[in-house]
C-alpha cells in the first residue's frame, strides 16, 4: 500500500463502525471522526426507542465475526441495547482501539488544490487527495484522505413543521421549545398537559402511541396526509412495525378521549402565549384557520443529512430527495413497486457512485429524504465500497475518473 494511502470515515455510528472493521480486515489505514465523546451519538438520542427490526437485521456479518457473543434472538433492541450491546464493544476491539477520533467534526471537505469547478472528470483530480477540515477540542486543524466515506446519518438535521416544508411562521423563533426527536415518556410529569404532534412517519407514530398512554397528556395530532396510509406493509413480517400501523390508525377512528388527529392538516403559524405556545393550522374540514394551545410541541417530520460538508466536491444529488442521483434513482424506481424496506434492492457499486471519485455517502444519509433505510442496507454498502476498491496487492484501489 502506499504510504500516502488512507481512508477517512465520517462517524462512528453503526455504519461507520462497519466500515471501519472493513477497512481493518483489508488491512488499510483508516481514521473515523466522530464528532460526539462516544460512539453511536445519535443512537444514544434515541435509546429510549425500540426497533421494529430485530438484532439479525442490525449486526453486519463483520460485527459478528469480531464479536462472537451479539445476540442474535428474535428481539427487537432498545437503541440503548444497541449501544450497550454491540456499538461500545466494537470500538473496544484492538483492531479500532485508537483510530477514533472524537469530540472531532469534519467541518468541510475539498480536493486539494482544486476547486468545485475544475478538472472535471480528469485523472488529475481523482489523483488529488482529500483535505479535511477539522474541528477538533484543540481548535481547526487538516487531515488528508485518498478515499472519504460520509457516514454522519441524519438525526442532527431534522427538517421543519411548517406547509411546503419550509419554516412555519414564528418556528424559527420557538425553535428552542420546540422537540425535534421522539419524546422519552419514562418522565411522564415532562409531558403532562396539552402535546402538538406534527408528522406521521414511524418516529411519529411512535410518539402517538407513547403519548397517548399517558394519563395527565393530551394529543392534539397534525397530520398532512389528508388520508394516510401509515405505511401499512400487507402480511407485515416485523410485529412491531404493524403493531405502530395499528395503533396509529385506531387513534385516527376516534377511539382515544384524550388524542384528537387531524389529517390534511397543515401548520400556518406558531405564537408565544404566556407559558403555552398558541398554533394556528389550516384543517381540511374547516374555511378559515383553527388555533390549538399547546403545552408542548414536538416536530417529528423527518432528517437530512448535512450538504455543507461537501459543497466543494463534485456531487450529483436528486433534485427530488437530496440523495446521490444514481442511487436516488434506483430507489425511486424500486418504491413504484414495493414499499417494504425488507424488499429493497441491494445497492450496487454504481449506484454508490458520485461524480466525485472515492468519495461516498453511505447510511441514512444516502437516502436523503426517503425514509425506507435499514442498518442492513448500509452494511451492504459497506461490502459494495470494499469490493470496488480492493486491488490486486490488498491496497484501495482508486476510481479512475470519467468525465459526466
Amino acid at each position: 500500500m502506499s504510504a500516502t494511502s488512507h481512508v477517512a470515515i465520517l462517524g462512528a455510528g453503526p455504519v461507520g463502525l462497519d466500515a471501519a472493521l472493513a477497512c481493518a480486515d483489508a488491512g488499510w489505514p483508516f481514521t473515523v471522526y466522530e464528532a460526539a465523546d462516544a460512539v453511536g451519538a445519535h443512537v444514544r438520542a434515541w435509546g429510549h426507542v425500540r426497533l421494529f427490526t430485530p438484532w439479525e437485521l442490525n449486526v453486519s456479518h463483520r460485527m459478528r465475526a469480531h464479536l462472537t457473543d451479539v445476540q442474535s434472538d428474535g428481539a427487537c433492541p432498545t437503541g440503548a441495547e444497541l449501544v450497550a450491546g454491540l456499538l461500545e464493544p466494537i470500538a473496544e476491539l484492538p483492531e479500532l482501539k485508537g483510530r477514533i477520533r472524537y469530540r472531532t467534526s469534519v467541518a468541510a471537505i475539498s480536493r486539494t488544490g482544486l476547486l468545485k469547478h475544475e478538472q472535471i472528470g480528469t485523472q488529475a483530480r481523482a489523483a488529488a487527495p482529500f483535505t479535511l477540515l477539522l474541528d477538533t477540542p484543540n481548535g481547526e486543524n487538516t487531515a488528508k484522505a485518498t478515499l472519504v466515506l460520509d457516514c454522519t446519518g441524519t438525526y442532527t438535521h431534522p427538517n421543519t413543521l411548517g406547509d411546503g416544508g419550509i419554516p412555519a411562521a414564528g418556528e424559527r423563533a420557538l425553535d428552542h421549545r420546540i422537540t425535534r426527536t421522539i419524546p422519552d415518556t419514562t418522565h411522564r410529569t415532562r409531558w403532562q398537559g396539552t402535546v402538538l404532534l406534527v408528522g406521521a412517519g414511524k418516529s411519529a407514530q411512535t410518539a402517538a402511541r407513547d403519548l397517548a398512554a399517558l394519563p395527565d397528556t393530551r394529543l392534539v395530532w397534525v397530520v398532512r396526509s389528508p388520508a394516510p396510509d401509515w405505511g401499512v406493509v400487507p402480511d407485515d413480517t416485523l410485529p412491531a412495525r404493524q403493531e405502530l400501523a395499528d395503533t396509529a390508525e385506531a387513534l385516527t377512528n376516534g377511539t382515544h378521549d384524550r388524542v384528537t388527529v387531524h389529517t390534511g392538516t397543515h401548520v400556518q403559524s406558531l405564537t408565544p402565549d404566556t407559558d403555552r405556545i398558541r398554533i394556528r393550522v389550516r384543517l381540511a374540514t374547516a374555511a378559515g384557520p383553527h388555533d390549538v394551545f399547546a403545552d408542548h410541541v414536538v416536530s417529528l417530520t423527518g432528517y437530512t443529512g448535512d450538504h455543507t460538508l461537501y459543497r466543494q466536491l463534485q456531487i450529483h444529488e436528486c433534485y427530488a430527495t437530496g440523495a446521490p442521483m444514481n442511487l436516488s434513482a434506483a430507489l425511486l424506481a424500486a418504491s413504484g413497486t414495493n414499499t417494504d424496506c425488507l424488499a429493497q434492492p441491494a445497492p450496487g457499486i454504481d449506484q454508490l457512485r458520485n461524480p466525485e471519485p472515492d468519495f461516498y455517502i453511505l447510511g441514512a444519509k444516502s437516502y436523503g429524504r426517503l425514509n425506507t433505510f435499514l442498518l442492513r442496507t448500509g452494511y451492504q454498502q459497506v461490502d459494495e465500497i470494499v469490493a470496488a476498491h480492493t486491488g490486486s496487492d490488498g491496497a484501495p484501489a482508486a476510481e479512475v475518473a470519467t468525465a459526466p
